[in-house]
């Protein structure tokens, strides 16, 4: 093999592991027969979010993926795939799937997610928590809720004793 086409192999390889070790969230697509304005759309609405859509040979992606991190999105390399990126662990998630809903040429395959591989089922009940402040939400209500209880409780046994 040529040894420049060697040496940018490399640094695209370099590249992406980069990218993977600077996200909480890598998510492997598969975009084949999805028009490239709709492409588009979907790079931009990720921009939004930090998230960033990066499309490289199965080969490259697969090299860089042989960190033991994301060694589990290797089984998912087959055919064109698109690696979805981001910083944080759920907001690109929504994005995606109600992007995939829309289209359904995109197929979402699976992700890692902090550490952790997550199959597609599981990243749609991700994607409904919608992001970190979601989570917080979500979380707080549950734990508001027993003293919201315990407070009506009270009240109606004041008024009853009025």
């Amino acid at each position: 093999m040529n040894p420049k086409v060697l040496e940018s192999k490399k640094a695209v390889v370099a590249e992406i592991d980069s990218v993977l070790k600077d996200s909480n969230c890598a998510v492997i697509v598969s975009y084949h027969g999805l028009p490239v304005k709709a492409l588009t759309q979907l790079r931009t609405s990720l921009k939004k979010v930090n998230a960033k859509m990066e499309i490289h040979k199965n080969t490259l992606l697969r090299r860089a993926c042989d960190d033991e991190s994301y060694s589990a999105l290797d089984s998912l390399l087959k055919g064109p795939n698109a690696l979805i990126t981001s910083p944080d662990s759920t907001s690109a998630l929504s994005i995606i799937t109600q992007f995939a809903k829309k289209n359904k040429a995109l197929k979402i395959k699976g992700a890692v997610i902090e550490k952790t591989f997550c199959p597609t089922e599981k990243l749609e009940a991700l994607a409904l928590v919608n992001g970190k402040e979601g989570a917080l939400s979500m979380l707080l209500s549950v734990l508001q809720a027993p003293v919201r209880q315990f407070a009506v409780a009270l009240k109606a046994v004041a008024e009853k004793q009025q």
